[in-house]
């Protein structure tokens, strides 16, 4: 008998589409038999979300092998073997399990189109391509949501045929769903809660996600959009609406909208609908004018300063008791954007001393003759957040607002405005932002530091921007993940980066290729003993633990180069091992003859012992062969806090606490398989660390690497 492994905390659309194939193959098979069992873990042996035990003792343990074997069975590929093994092995299937829509758009595209006028993916029966396929966009929520939608009729009405024509499918998922509730619990119990029991969720659930476009999307952000998305996605199978905050056409730009609709797309996010509160301009000023016939509003054109100070000691406007078409005469005034316009504001007449602040009286139209980048020179005026954010939340049918904690305060506020115009309530959730020790969210430091030259630009990696922290090597799946482990929690704490880039480790770990760096600066020359006189290459694995991930070139030849902080940890006769290589006995140790620099090592001559035992020795190197490879010139950039204190106050100068140096920059040489790199592989450099390609290497310039963070203390940002 054969026996399936599967981890149930993997990603289903790798697992599923196996378990479809093995349950067809027990069902329509008789001469083979495979038992099924599930693992309460990430991988199984540590490295693979799968593995295949075959009856005859052959262990395949990688999704690829395990479905190349299974297809072995004529049962799954019908006919056209060659058809389905371009679906099934070579890789098309696999193309749908990524979690971001941008990744899986054009593939789920090129299926709709290709099932066109076809009931199945390869012939005229039911076959391992269509079971493949089926799994992985199951097992994927963000092209399962996709699907829901219908906007791709053809996958839609095949997804429907498969489902229905083929009741055995039904069970597979839910033995599968009933282990993932089992890691749901356990994962509650050990993390955050979301069973937050969202009130009056009966009638349906639309939460909304409202950014301004006036900058880039960071960590902060994230975490809203991301809850909202789970609650509304995940949760209660409801509505999520991504709105546009545009009331303020000084700040906002072109530019800052589509950064946001793409990071939402790289987090998997996939709004229902894409709005913008522009588009209810008309509505808001006509709520407005009514607030302003029943005296629940008025205009006033009190100084800024003076304003604030009333308002903090709870003394009424000389201009709260006008009448109802003083102020409408006014607000007409302020709609012309000309000077006397200019001078009034809208406010809500809500309180003069009430205990909370928020409550005393707070502006809701101001005057602002730029244009729009969306309506132009139609409107003078625009509605503060405060005002617009409820209404459109009651017009557009948002059920539940989740709101950072800050909002507390202002929530009677958004009551109130709803009480006055006579709208639909709103459920109100709070929740706590990300705060992170030694790290600024606030958009108008963030833009300070762009605009003075302190950084690159809102994707610099030292940003918590989501494009900054994505640069520095944070995978989409890992932010993901750590962000909904942090849950609705009410509770507001400076969260360090050490878990954050921990939680991504365990992503990129498994993944990374291996490769080899060696500092420029002062490395060290040896001669090989027993070494062959001409260069040569072996073939070895990239990654030790995962085979998937193919082979690459070492070189071998008699003269090599070491770091130098190698060389002077050695001692003579000193038996080391050359990782990749064996052992050898370190003869001879050259230092420099400069007084000033006697520590220094300028030559080595080892001799290779290759029946040593690796595991007894203390050094364990890498090394680069000078001879038969060409080594590849490479920036090795690591980065550390923009600021030196943990918690800025709301009194400290930001200036006054700039960590002075923020770049650290190496010179490296680099292994001859570094030249394939493209941007935004990530690798690891042995016994340096993980490291994203920012600029590959071509054109004979050498190839820039920014070290990613693995959660040490030391680790920087």
């Amino acid at each position: 008998m054969a026996a399936l492994t599967v981890a149930s905390k993997a990603n289903q659309a790798v697992t599923l589409p196996i378990l479809l194939l093995v349950q067809h193959v027990n069902t329509n098979d008789q001469d083979v038999d495979i038992s099924i069992d599930f693992q309460n873990v990430e991988d199984v042996d540590g490295n693979t979300p799968v593995k295949l035990d075959w009856h005859d003792g052959e262990v395949l343990q990688s999704p690829t092998s395990i479905h190349a074997k299974l297809l072995e069975r004529k049962v799954l590929h019908g006919e056209d073997r060659q058809a389905v093994d371009e679906w099934v092995v070579g890789g098309r299937a696999a193309d749908l399990a990524p979690t971001d829509f941008k990744s899986i758009e054009r593939p789920l595209l090129e299926l709709d189109h290709h099932l066109t006028l076809r009931s199945y993916i390869v012939g005229y029966t039911l076959t391992a391509a269509d079971l493949a396929v089926w799994g992985a966009v199951r097992g994927n929520k963000v092209a399962y949501a996709a699907i829901k939608k219908g906007a791709m009729t053809n996958l839609t009405r095949w997804f429907k045929w498969v489902e229905e024509t083929n009741d055995w499918i039904a069970p597979v998922i839910q033995s599968l769903n009933a282990h993932a509730q089992e890691r749901k619990i356990a994962k509650s119990k050990e993390g955050a809660n979301y069973d937050i029991a969202l009130p009056d969720t009966d009638k349906g659930v639309v939460t909304r996600f409202p950014p301004e476009p006036s900058g880039y999307l960071h960590i902060g952000h994230a975490k809203a959009a991301l809850l909202n998305d789970y609650f509304a996605h995940e949760m209660y199978k409801g509505t999520l609406i991504c709105r546009f905050d545009d009331t303020n056409p000084s700040k906002e730009k072109e530019e800052f909208q589509d950064s946001i609709v793409e990071d939402l797309a790289l987090m998997g996010i996939k709004p229902d609908k894409t709005s913008y509160t522009s588009d209810y301009f008309n509505q808001l000023h006509d709520l407005c004018v009514i607030l302003l016939k029943d005296t629940k509003a008025y205009a006033d054109d009190t100084e800024r300063e003076t304003m604030q100070h009333e308002r903090m000691h709870g003394i009424a406007s000389k201009r709260r008791d006008a009448t109802a078409d003083e102020n409408l005469a006014r607000f007409e005034e302020m709609k012309t954007g000309n000077e006397e316009g200019l001078r009034w504001c809208i406010r809500a007449k809500m309180s003069v001393d009430n205990p909370n602040k928020a409550m005393r009286d707070p502006v809701i139209y101001r005057c602002n003759p730029q244009p729009h980048h969306r309506t132009g020179d139609k409107w003078k005026i625009y509605p503060t957040y405060d005002f617009a954010c409820p209404l459109v939340d009651s017009i557009e049918g948002i059920t539940h607002a989740l709101r950072t904690i800050e909002y507390r305060d202002r929530n009677p506020q958004y009551n109130w405005m709803l009480d006055a115009l006579k709208l639909r309530k709103v459920n109100i959730w709070d929740f706590a932002r990300m705060n992170f020790v030694r790290t600024l969210l606030s958009k108008r430091k963030l833009t300070k530091f762009v605009e003075s030259g302190i950084v690159w630009g809102w994707d610099d990696p030292r940003f918590p921007t989501i494009r900054g922290i994505r640069r520095r090597g944070m995978t989409i799946d890992a932010l993901r993940e750590y962000i909904l482990k942090q849950g609705p929690s009410r509770n507001i704490v400076n969260l360090d980066w050490t878990l954050f880039w921990a939680t991504n480790k365990k992503y990129i770990d498994p993944i990374a290729p291996r490769h080899t760096a060696i500092a420029k600066e002062n490395a060290v020359t040896a001669t090989v003993k027993g070494a062959r006189v001409a260069a040569y290459t072996e073939d070895k694995p990239k990654h030790g633990k995962n085979p998937e991930l193919g082979t690459k070139k070492v070189a071998y030849s008699s003269e090599i180069l070491i770091d130098q902080a190698d060389a002077q940890a050695f001692a003579q006769d000193e038996e080391i091992t050359l990782m990749n290589w064996g052992n050898a006995i370190v003869r001879k140790i050259t230092h420099s003859l400069n007084p000033l620099h006697r520590s220094l090592v300028t030559g080595l001559e080892l001799e290779l012992h290759l029946q040593g035992d690796v595991k007894k020795t203390k050094q364990k190197i890498t090394w680069l062969a000078t001879s038969g490879q060409t080594l590849i010139p490479v920036e090795l950039v690591d980065f550390d806090y923009l600021i030196t204190k943990d918690k800025l106050e709301e009194d400290d100068n930001v200036d006054d606490f700039l960590t002075p140096q923020t770049e650290f920059r190496t010179e490296a040489l680099a292994d001859g398989n570094v030249a394939e790199l493209r941007e935004d592989d990530v690798i690891q450099f042995e016994r340096k660390g993980y490291f994203r390609v920012d600029r590959r290497f071509q054109h004979g310039e050498k190839a820039v690497l920014f070290c990613i963070p693995t959660g040490k203390a030391n680790a920087g940002k």
